[in-house]
Order: C-alpha cells, then structure tokens, then sequence
C-alpha cells in the first residue's frame, strides 16, 4: 500500500460514520486534490530548474495543458482505484496489517492545504 492508499483511508473512516454514503467521495476528492497539488508543485520545482539551467523547455501554454491533462488522468485513476473492487481489496490489505497508520484529520487537512496554497505562492514568485 502506498501513502496516498493509507491517506484516503483514514479520511475514508473518519468521515464514515457520520458522512456514510459522501465519505467515499470526499475521500476521494481529497486524495485527487492533493496529488495534483504535489503535481504542481514538482512542475514548478522542475520549470525553475530548467529555467536556472537555461535550458530548452515548454512553452507555458504547453505545460498548462500537460498539467491538465496529468490531472485528469490523476482523476480517472482514482476514480477507478477507489471504487467498487479494488477499494476493498486495498481495504483488506490494510486489515490485515498488523499496525495501522492513524493520521489527525486536522493535519491531513491542514497538509491539502499546504499542497494547493505553496504551488501557488511558488507560482506568484516565479
């Protein structure tokens, strides 16, 4: 199991009991948000050392729509990751673990938050 696996299930079952049939989609959009924020945030890191390097690179316009299209694809592995069978393979695979990673929502949250807020701070700057 990756991270991302053991970050979508604890948003997965802290919001269950009270958000029983949205808990999936919320985890879901989560795990979605912040994989195209680190996205993001490692094309900037990328552009900024090609552009230090003086290197030939992408137009903007092209690494936009690259980005897009990554982030679509991002989404459409998610969706089918996190839905119906695999999710419940992935979901006795993390039972059947011996110790389970238990994160505060508080910071899972606050680490979205981050991931979308420091791209586009990096991107003001660049």
């Amino acid at each position: 199991m990756t991270i991302f696996d053991t970050l979508f299930f604890n948003v997965f079952e802290h919001y269950k009991p009270s958000k029983k049939k949205k808990a999936n989609t919320i985890a879901l959009y989560y795990i979605t948000t912040l994989q195209c924020g680190l996205l993001l945030l490692s094309g900037i890191f990328v552009t900024a050392f090609l552009n230090e390097m003086n290197s030939i690179s992408f137009s903007s316009e092209s690494a936009w729509v690259l980005f897009v299209l990554l982030c679509i694809v991002i989404m459409f592995r998610n969706w089918m990751q996190y839905s119906g069978k695999k999710r419940t393979v992935l979901k006795a695979k993390l039972n059947s673990k011996k110790t389970k990673e238990h994160y505060n929502i508080n910071l899972l949250w606050f680490l979205l938050i981050v991931s979308v807020v420091l791209p586009l701070i990096m991107l003001s700057v660049i």
